[in-house]
């Protein structure tokens, strides 16, 4: 399975997590998203793109360069939009060598609906001041001069307090050091709203993100109650838009980042439904 980080997070978010899905029987593969950790492009010339249409592809990429045929999903935060756009626009797909299947979806603190995305209730609104801060001038300079305390910021807003400490969070932040990191961090929230133009490279897997009307594999959305960045309300009634199975559940006490805020819970909660589901 793929298991897919957000923002402002990497791929270690997983670690208390992705040793008891490989007991359970499940090849785990965290890979650190475009911007992040030691990834590099290969051209200076390549548009720094944070859109999920682009790390899809750089998720399909890799799935196809390490052979997988048929796996699972899971995402959190942006790994989430990933995820989605995956199980909506390629629950099946023929690859240049095998044909290759996605088994099922997880997403963690966030919901799904088709279509472009529409200006979020004024709450909603309210709690993404980053993302708009981010379309601004002044927005732009402060990522790029002080990224650090940009994320580190999030970090304490987004759940309760004391959910981590100093050192986590340091060690996490090394991977914001990338140079590619501003770049690809602005270019996504300001390309999600309209405010950057896309790369065109990935404008036909973009169209078919905004026309797909549905997912079908099975879907767990695992979603903190004290989610203070996505409210949790925004996840409620999306059954209609999942045709093979959908459950979400509210994990009680729990902020914007359950694998690292309550792993115990998201572990138990993956593995009975992965099993399920998972290998089929």
């Amino acid at each position: 399975m793929l298991l897919l980080h957000g923002w402002p997070d990497d791929a270690t978010t997983f670690a208390d997590v992705a040793p008891f899905l490989q007991a359970a029987g499940f090849r785990t593969f965290a890979p650190w998203l475009r911007g992040f950790g030691k990834n590099s492009f290969h051209s200076d010339q390549t548009m720094r793109s944070g859109e999920i249409a682009a790390m899809a592809q750089d998720a399909l990429d890799f799935a196809d360069a390490i052979g997988l045929e048929r796996f699972a999903v899971v995402g959190h935060d942006w790994g989430a939009r990933i995820a989605y756009l995956l199980a909506s626009v390629f629950p099946q797909r023929i690859t240049c060598c095998f044909p290759q299947r996605i088994t099922c979806c997880a997403a963690l603190s966030l919901g799904w609906q088709p279509g472009p995305p529409s200006t979020p209730p004024l709450e909603q609104t309210k709690a993404f001041w980053y993302q708009w801060f981010m379309a601004t001038g002044r927005g732009e300079e402060f990522v790029r001069q002080h990224g650090h305390s940009f994320a580190r910021f999030q970090w304490d807003s987004w759940s309760l307090p004391g959910w981590f400490d100093d050192a986590l969070f340091e060690r996490v932040a090394r991977a914001f050091e990338n140079p590619d990191w501003p770049d690809v961090t602005l270019h996504s929230y300001r390309v999600r709203w309209g405010e950057a133009d896309p790369d065109p490279r990935y404008a036909e897997l973009a169209r078919k993100q905004i026309e797909a009307e549905a997912i079908s594999v099975p879907t767990l959305v695992l979603h903190g109650d004290d989610d203070r960045v996505v409210l949790p309300d925004s996840s409620e009634g999306k059954e209609p838009y999942f045709t093979a199975g959908y459950e979400r559940v509210l994990l009680p006490g729990v902020g914007h980042c359950p694998t690292r805020e309550a792993p115990g819970q998201v572990r138990e909660r993956l593995e009975r439904f992965l099993v399920g589901f998972g290998r089929q």
